[in-house]
């Protein structure tokens, strides 16, 4: 089943592309400095993650053990 068709996969494929993209921001400014376009939409995820970084993170974890426990 495709990750848009399942929530559960969707939720985990978005939670790791905001997570990924507020890394790459981290270590690599410049790759994420246009705001408009197709890099643009990875600028926002990398906003909302370093503006949410705890709720990210509650959001990274609660994932994380739904996926091995459940």
């Amino acid at each position: 089943m495709s990750a848009l068709f399942n929530f559960h996969s969707f939720l985990t494929v978005v939670l790791l592309g905001i997570c990924t993209c507020t890394y790459l921001k981290m270590q690599f400014p410049a790759i994420l400095e246009q705001r408009t376009g197709f890099r643009g939409f990875f600028w926002k995820a990398a906003r909302i993650g370093e503006r949410l970084s705890p709720w990210m993170a509650v959001g990274c974890f609660s994932m994380g053990m739904s996926i091995l426990f459940f």
